[in-house]
């Protein structure tokens, strides 16, 4: 009995661990708590990206709106997740994040509920977008605020891009008309 009760608890282990093998089996919650299942960005070329709003880095918000309005149309979406997980840089609730970015940035692109990009609270997404053995890219770490993780039109993650990249750089732009 023992024995069985050990087979049974291994597999649904196993099942839970690779329940989620692609970006398109999440829902999170977008800025307002509402479901926001993944699956419906299926066919678009995502950017997501971490954010806060009091970053030497923030200004990037500026950036990933023009990216957003020059290639929104062309199958590809920006997602934002606010995360205070670096020196407290997003201490917001959600609706002042959602003040903050459209009346500062006037950010148009889906900006998602506050979570955690790291640590033992890490978000169930973040999980797979930096560890191998989920995503099948690479391992990565969040190093800071406005990390960028591409994911290709199939729910692949592509490329993990430093926060420091520029959104507008031609690594992400030339990504993106590359059909």
């Amino acid at each position: 009995m023992k024995h069985l009760m050990l087979i049974f608890i291994l597999t649904m282990t196993i099942s839970g661990v690779n329940a989620q093998k692609n970006f398109y089996d999440f829902v999170v919650q977008d800025i307002d708590g509402k479901d926001f299942p993944l699956s419906s960005l299926k066919g678009k070329k995502i950017m997501v990206v971490n954010t806060a709003s009091k970053c030497g880095l923030t200004p990037q918000y500026a950036k990933l709106e023009k990216l957003y309005s020059e290639y929104g149309s062309n199958n590809f979406v920006i997602i934002g997740f606010p995360a205070n997980n670096f020196m407290g840089q997003e201490p917001g609730s959600n609706d002042q994040i959602k003040s903050f970015c459209s009346n500062e940035y006037g950010v148009t692109f889906p900006m998602m509920s506050k979570i955690s990009v790291k640590g033992k609270d890490m978000h169930p997404l973040y999980k797979w977008l930096t560890e191998k053995d989920l995503n099948g890219l690479e391992d990565s770490s969040v190093s800071w605020n406005f990390q960028k993780y591409l994911i290709d039109e199939n729910g692949n993650l592509v490329k993990v891009l430093s926060p420091r990249t520029d959104p507008l750089d031609a690594e992400v732009t030339d990504w993106i008309a590359n059909k």
